[in-house]
């Protein structure tokens, strides 16, 4: 079977970070899998969901937690990597799907997770940059934020900046009104 082409999975993963650079014995992991489904032809926006991520070498620092709302309680509820990786491809399809983020943080940070751990990585080839993307179609000469965007799309920011479901949610935003915008 080819690949799917009625939706796109929009994801923004927020990682545990630090002022600086990581204490000592620790990295930087995903804690949160956000998931916005977009739908191709109308350009809804399908689904929103947070998977949070329980890490397992690294700790929520209060910069993390000041930054993303997120601590190290609500992680620890989450599931492992490998489960999050899991529920991209059994209930979204991730490996047959165009899936997109804002920048190339998130490609990165999967690749380099599932490098680590040996997991199959949960997506397809085809990953859309919708922070180039969205500087090449207005002629930019450089990328910018995913909230200035918004602001020349006139488009409001809706949630908590720096949270992946939300953050995901806006990007789909941005994406859905670039395809939209195309077809007229």
């Amino acid at each position: 079977m080819g690949k799917k082409l009625d939706q796109i999975i929009v994801i923004d993963v927020e990682s545990t970070c630090w002022q600086g650079p990581p204490p000592a014995g620790q990295e930087s992991e995903i804690i949160e899998v956000g998931i916005c489904i977009l739908e191709v032809a109308s350009g809804e926006r399908l689904e929103k969901r947070s998977i949070l991520v329980k890490p397992e070498r690294s700790k929520v620092s209060d910069f993390c937690t000041k930054l993303t709302t997120l601590t190290q309680e609500q992680v620890d509820k989450g599931v492992d990597f490998p489960n999050a990786c899991s529920i991209l491809r059994n209930k979204y399809s991730s490996k047959d799907r165009i899936w997109a983020s804002y920048g190339d943080y998130d490609r990165r940070q999967f690749e380099k997770q599932c490098g680590a751990k040996k997991l199959t990585y949960p997506f397809g080839f085809t990953h859309i940059n919708v922070k180039n993307l969205f500087a090449v179609v207005h002629a930019f000469p450089e990328e910018v934020g995913m909230d200035t965007a918004m602001e020349l799309l006139d488009l409001p920011l809706e949630g908590t900046h720096h949270r992946g479901a939300d953050d995901a949610w806006n990007v789909a935003a941005i994406l859905s009104k670039l395809l939209l915008q195309s077809r007229t």
